[in-house]
C-alpha cells in the first residue's frame, strides 16, 4: 500500500515546490511508482515538469469538483514511474464551489486513498494558504514533510504551524505523522545558516531530516527550463541532496 506524503508550509519561498517536484522523481528513479499532486493554483509544481497547462483537458480542479475521473487527469512525466496530476488557476474557484459540500475537507483524502494501490508515494505539493485546498492536501496525508528556510523566526514559524496542525489533526486527520523536517537553502559557509540548523536540531531531534538542501541556482534554474534536476544535471549539488534525502525518506518508511 502506497503512501501520501504531503508538503507544507505556511511560509512562502521556503522550498516546498522544488522539494515536491525532486524528491517525487529522485523516488522514481529509485523504482518507486510515484505520483506528484499540485495543490497550487499557481501550478508551478506542474510546470515544473515541463506541462503546457494551455493544452491541459483536466487538472485537480476538475477531480475535486466531480467533473473529470482522477484517472483520466493524471499526465505521465517521461519517467515510466513518474506521473502528475496537474493544476493549473481554476483551482482558485474550487473553494467556493465545495464550500456547501458535506465532508469538503476530506475530499482529495477519497480521491487519492485508491490511488495509494497503484502507487508507492504520493508527494503533493501545497500553496502557502491555509485554505479549504491545503486542508484537504493534509487531510489526505499519511505524513507531513516540512521545509524549513535557514533564516530568522524559521523556528518560531514551524513551531505556529505545527500547533495548526494539531488542531486539524483532531478535526480531520488522526493518523496524520510528521515525516519529518527538512532544512533548506542551507549555505554552509554562512554562520547564520549553522546556527538556524544547529538550533532547530537541538529543538526537534529526530524529527529533522539528516539530508539538507544546499541554496541552488541551478534548482531555481531547473523550474524555469521545466525539467526536474534530476533529470537534467543529476551531478549536481542539488540533484544529489535530493537523491539523499529519498534515501533517507525510504529508510524511515519501511
Amino acid at each position: 500500500m502506497g503512501q501520501i506524503i504531503c508538503i507544507a508550509s505556511l511560509k512562502g519561498g521556503v522550498g516546498k515546490t522544488t522539494t515536491a517536484v525532486n524528491l517525487s522523481t529522485a523516488l522514481a528513479m529509485a523504482e518507486k511508482k510515484s505520483l506528484l499532486v499540485d495543490c497550487d493554483p499557481q501550478g508551478h509544481a506542474t510546470s515544473a515538469m515541463g506541462i503546457n497547462k494551455a493544452k491541459l483537458t483536466d487538472t485537480i480542479y476538475h477531480v475535486m469538483t466531480g467533473k473529470a475521473l482522477v484517472e483520466k487527469s493524471i499526465v505521465n512525466n517521461g519517467l515510466e514511474s513518474l506521473n502528475t496530476l496537474p493544476a493549473r488557476i481554476e483551482l482558485m474557484r474550487a473553494e467556493a464551489e465545495l464550500m456547501s459540500k458535506p465532508d469538503k475537507e476530506m475530499i482529495l483524502n477519497k480521491l487519492l486513498s485508491g490511488l495509494k494501490k497503484v502507487y508507492d508515494y504520493i508527494i503533493i505539493d501545497t500553496s502557502p494558504a491555509l485554505n479549504l485546498i491545503t486542508v484537504n492536501a493534509i487531510s489526505a496525508a499519511d505524513s507531513l514533510l516540512i521545509p524549513l528556510q535557514c533564516e530568522f523566526h524559521a523556528l518560531e514559524g514551524v513551531e505556529n504551524f505545527l500547533k495548526t496542525v494539531e488542531i486539524l489533526k483532531k478535526q480531520f486527520n488522526p493518523g496524520v505523522k510528521i515525516a519529518g523536517l527538512l532544512l533548506t537553502m542551507f549555505e554552509r559557509g554562512e554562520n547564520i545558516s549553522r546556527c538556524i540548523g544547529n538550533e532547530v536540531r537541538n529543538h526537534f531531534k529526530n524529527v529533522v531530516f539528516e539530508t539538507v538542501i544546499p541554496r541552488s541556482v541551478h534548482l531555481r534554474e531547473s523550474a524555469v527550463y521545466g525539467k526536474p534536476l534530476l533529470l537534467k544535471d543529476i551531478s549536481s549539488i542539488g540533484a544529489q541532496s535530493y537523491l539523499k534525502l529519498a534515501k533517507e525518506l525510504l529508510s524511515r518508511t519501511h
